[in-house]
C-alpha cells in the first residue's frame, strides 16, 4: 500500500477508537526510565537509546532545553545558561546505515535520533529520588509522548522490539506500565498524540522520499537525509 494511501488512513483514524484500544490494553507510566536509557544485552553489549525526532522537534528542543520541561515528569529543570543549545546537543544522526571508517563514522543515513550522553542514555533523562525524570517533558517529541504505543500502518515507526500486545491498529511495546488502569481523559489525550504522530511520520516519510537526492559522503563524513533535505550532523544543509 502506498504511503499516500496510508497517510489518508492515518488522517481518518478515530481518536475515540484509539482511546478504546488504549483503555483495553491499559497503561500508566511508572517512571522506571527504561524507555529513556540504554539497553544492555546478555553479552554486556550496550545499545544506546535511540528515538526518532523530527527536524522541527529538534528546533523546539533547542529552545526548550535551557529551561527544562516542567510538568509531572519534568521537575528537574535545565540550566538557564544552556538556552539555545546547538543542534548536536539535541540530535544525532540515526546510526543505521553508518559505518566506522578510518577517519571516524561515515556514510548516509535517514532521520535523526535524540542525542545521548556518555552512558548511552537520552541526553534529557535524569533521575530524581530513584525515579526517571524527563527534563524537557512538556516539549518532548511525539515518539516519547506516545510510548509504549504505535499504530500499525505501513510507513509508521515502532519502538525497538516486537509488539507485546495489540488492539485494532494500536500496538503496545514492552513496558512495565502496561496493563494498569488509565482514565478516559488520559486515554483520549494519548490517542490524539498517537494519531498526530502517525500522520507526522507518514508526512515525513513522503517528504523525505520526494526530497531525497543521493550525496556521496567522503571519508569520515556523515550525511543525514530528512524531510527538509540533506544535512550535516550539525544540522546545516548540504549544498
Amino acid at each position: 500500500m502506498s504511503l499516500t494511501t496510508e497517510l489518508e488512513r492515518a488522517r481518518g483514524l478515530d481518536i475515540a477508537d484509539l482511546a478504546d484500544a488504549i483503555e483495553s490494553i491499559g497503561f500508566e507510566c511508572t517512571r522506571c526510565g527504561a524507555c529513556c536509557t540504554k539497553e544492555v544485552d546478555e553479552e554486556g553489549e550496550v545499545e544506546p537509546h535511540t528515538a526518532t525526532v523530527f527536524p522541527d522537534e529538534v528546533r523546539t528542543l533547542q529552545e526548550a532545553a535551557g529551561g527544562g520541561g516542567g510538568g509531572e515528569n519534568g521537575d528537574a529543570g535545565g540550566d538557564e545558561d544552556d538556552e539555545n543549545r546547538e543542534w548536536r546537543d539535541v540530535a544525532r544522526p540515526m546510526p543505521y546505515g553508518l559505518s566506522e571508517g578510518e577517519a571516524g563514522e561515515e556514510g548516509e543515513t535517514f532521520e535523526w535520533a535524540l542525542q545521548t550522553d556518555a552512558c548511552g542514555d537520552c541526553a534529557f533523562y535524569a533521575e530524581e529520588d530513584g525515579r526517571g525524570v524527563c527534563t524537557v517533558h512538556e516539549d518532548r517529541p511525539l515518539i516519547c509522548e506516545t510510548y509504549p504505543f504505535s499504530v500499525a500502518l505501513d510507513g509508521t515507526a515502532e519502538p525497538a522490539g516486537a509488539p507485546v500486545d495489540s488492539e485494532g491498529v494500536v500496538r503496545a511495546h514492552e513496558c512495565e506500565g502496561l496493563g494498569r488502569d488509565i482514565s478516559r481523559e488520559e486515554a483520549e489525550e494519548l490517542a490524539a498524540a498517537l494519531k498526530e504522530r502517525a500522520i507526522r511520520e507518514l508526512e515525513e516519510a513522503i517528504a523525505l522520499r520526494e526530497n531525497y537526492e543521493p550525496v556521496e559522503a567522503g571519508s569520515g563524513e556523515v550525511v543525514v537525509h530528512d524531510s527538509e533535505g540533506a544535512k550535516r550532523p550539525d544540522g546545516t544543509p548540504v549544498e
